[in-house]
């Protein structure tokens, strides 16, 4: 544009000596043939809207004049036929001369380039934005270029959680990791360790080609044909002994071939323990017609370390196959190659794929790699059985999409002063989820607990004063119940008024302290309570509800209760006693377990029948006055 303004306001522009120029401020000045050119770019330029220019030849060009000076050229075009001309201006003014030659190459060179007048051009090159292809335009004698771009659109990803963000914000959001964010693009690949490619956010394009793959191709079956031939109770893989009936009950009833089981717990809860006692009920194959292979990978332990363990166990099984790998890909081609009867991995944690980003451990690759173990164990009908970690919250650690994938999620709990441990099912697909399982920490590992109420009873003292403030509660967890001991402390004229609750929700015990102040008339203002629910465990059942009543009532009447004696029923705000689920089967628990006296609600006597429970006496009650009345008279 500068050029073009010091054009216009050069002297000789602005020559009136040509009428028909005259009309038109600027024109287009140029030697014959030197700049032909010039009107062509400026007209590709500007279209047909441009103004007309005048330019004048530079100094260096000839002509052939007689009288020696140099005339002028003129090109012009015309807008309204369209055309342009060449026209040769003498020095004084004159008419001018047309040159038709100059004329008809410019107007072949224009036809040539003025199709695509909407893009942008440049001089010298005509760029268009699209995707990065470079494309050869011709306009006449101009050769030109122009490339074809598009905006590429970034992202952000962790390499260390495989977590996405649109920008850069120097720490990733999701591991707090600084540094570790990396930048891709979506029309960038990544070349993998085994040759595939990946995109920017670490997936695979063509996932789990290196899986086995069916050789008959599979098609929709009817219903009636899948379970034709297929016998339920020997379709599960059964675990013998008093520990594989534990461990099949929270299953429910076996382990399912093809099926892929998350086991997750705290550190040193037991989790190896307990997977590497699975696997050698496996191997030995008592109920399966034989021993088979089972392979155990670790990926946290050596060889050594694994074999030091089942020997401290007495495991000698020959079937059970150790290897130490994290690469997922190499623990596939070893399983098929082996066809185990099931497949362990410990842990889930510490694999990986090479074709993912992210280090193992991260979102991502504990995602793709569950996936991947998923699908090989559909195409295989090979169970496999996954250690997964666990996170502060006590939440397996890794995406939450991981529990979604697999069928069967457990949970193995426990208190680290205490030598029990609780395995719990949260999901399964096979099975209920109200089961549980209880064992006992040993020199030879895992055993199964027979009689799981013990565990949550204190030493009893018979005619004893400690036993003021106790009272024993029937729960139910799943399908089995469970006696649990509560015990409860009452401080009059203490200097803080305070209530201390361990095991029990705190809305739950300040409503049955409420009760016990405004329907049976217990003077509880001016006492700090404690409640206390032995062995560490959480009381979620409203069952104990009476039994929390009682506790208070002893210690604060300074009055025992006798040792044989449970309790069960839930509170009302108006001091009734409620019913609740599975009322035989708690009492056939107590009676069990030998306790002579048990005290029900009275709307839950009717449901029970006249049946009575050889050797124990039912008391049924209406409210907590007629508890207390009963419980604590003196003989």
């Amino acid at each position: 544009m500068k050029a073009l303004r010091a054009i216009s306001l050069h002297k000789h522009l602005l020559a009136p000596t040509n009428r028909k120029l005259a009309s038109n401020p600027f024109h287009i000045s140029s030697q014959s043939i030197q700049y032909p050119n010039f009107s062509r770019q400026f007209y590709r330029r500007f279209g047909s809207e441009a103004p007309s220019l005048s330019f004048e030849a530079p100094n260096g060009g000839k002509d052939s004049s007689p009288d020696g000076k140099s005339p002028k050229i003129w090109t012009v075009y015309d807008p309204l036929s369209g055309r342009m001309s060449t026209q040769k201006v003498g020095p004084g003014g004159g008419g001018g001369e047309e040159f038709e030659a100059e004329t008809q190459k410019g107007l072949s060179g224009f036809e040539n380039g003025v199709e695509e007048t909407s893009e942008q051009r440049t001089y010298g090159s005509v760029k268009k934005a699209k995707s990065g292809v470079t494309e050869r335009v011709s306009f006449g004698d101009i050769v030109g270029y122009k490339k074809k771009t598009k905006k590429i659109k970034a992202c952000w990803v962790c390499s260390s959680c495989g977590y996405t963000d649109g920008q850069w914000w120097g720490m990733c959001r999701s591991c707090d990791a600084q540094g570790t964010m990396r930048e891709f693009s979506e029309g960038d690949a990544i070349v993998g360790g085994g040759g595939s490619k990946i995109n920017g956010s670490g997936f695979l394009e063509k996932a789990g080609t290196w899986l086995p793959k069916p050789e008959d191709q599979v098609l929709p079956m009817r219903l009636k044909d899948v379970k034709r031939g297929v016998s339920h109770p020997d379709w599960r893989i059964s675990l013998p002994g008093l520990f594989g009936e534990e461990v099949g009950r929270v299953l429910g009833g076996g382990l399912v071939p093809g099926s892929l089981v998350l086991v997750g717990g705290d550190p040193g809860i037991g989790k190896s323990t307990l997977v590497l006692q699975i696997a050698a009920l496996i191997a030995e194959g008592c109920d399966l017609g034989g021993a088979a292979p089972v392979l155990y990978v670790s990926g946290e332990e050596s060889v050594e370390q694994i074999g030091s363990r089942a020997d401290r166990m007495n495991i000698g099984t020959e079937e059970l196959f150790l290897y130490p790998s994290t690469d997922i890909q190499d623990i596939v081609n070893k399983a098929q190659l082996m066809s185990p009867r099931a497949l362990i991995i410990d842990s889930i944690q510490t694999v990986y794929l090479n074709d993912v980003t992210g280090s193992p451990g991260g979102l991502t690759q504990v995602k793709e790699c569950t996936s991947a173990l998923l699908r090989f164990a559909k195409k295989t009908n090979i169970p496999v059985l996954l250690i997964g970690h666990v996170t502060k919250s006590g939440e397996i650690a890794g995406p939450r999409a991981l529990e979604h994938i697999v069928d069967v999620v457990l949970y193995l709990e426990g208190e680290k002063c205490s030598s029990h441990r609780l395995l719990r099912s949260v999901k399964n697909r096979f099975g209920s989820t109200d089961e549980l399982g209880v064992f006992e920490m040993s020199q030879l590992g895992l055993q199964a607990v027979l009689n799981p109420s013990e565990m949550f009873l204190s030493e009893e003292y018979l005619g004893s004063d400690v036993l003021a403030g106790s009272a024993i509660a029937v729960t139910m967890d799943g399908s089995r119940s469970f006696l649990i001991e509560i015990q409860a402390l009452c401080v009059p004229g203490s200097s803080t008024i305070s209530r201390q609750v361990n095991g029990i929700q705190m809305s739950r015990a300040d409503m049955i302290i409420s009760v016990l102040m405004k329907q049976a008339g217990l003077s509880l203002q001016e006492n700090a309570i404690f409640l206390n629910v032995v062995s560490g465990i959480t009381l979620t059942d409203t069952a104990g509800d009476l039994a929390v009543a009682v506790a208070i009532c002893s210690s604060f009447l300074e009055f025992p209760i006798p040792n044989n004696i449970a309790f069960i029923g839930e509170i009302g705000l108006a001091g009734e006693l409620r019913s609740v689920p599975r009322m035989d089967k708690r009492i056939h628990t107590v009676a069990k377990l030998g306790y002579k006296k048990c005290v029900i609600p009275k709307s839950a006597e009717k449901s029970l029948g006249v049946s009575a429970y050889e050797g124990m006496e039912t008391v049924a009650c209406k409210n907590l006055k007629e508890v207390i009345n009963k419980v604590f008279l003196i003989h």
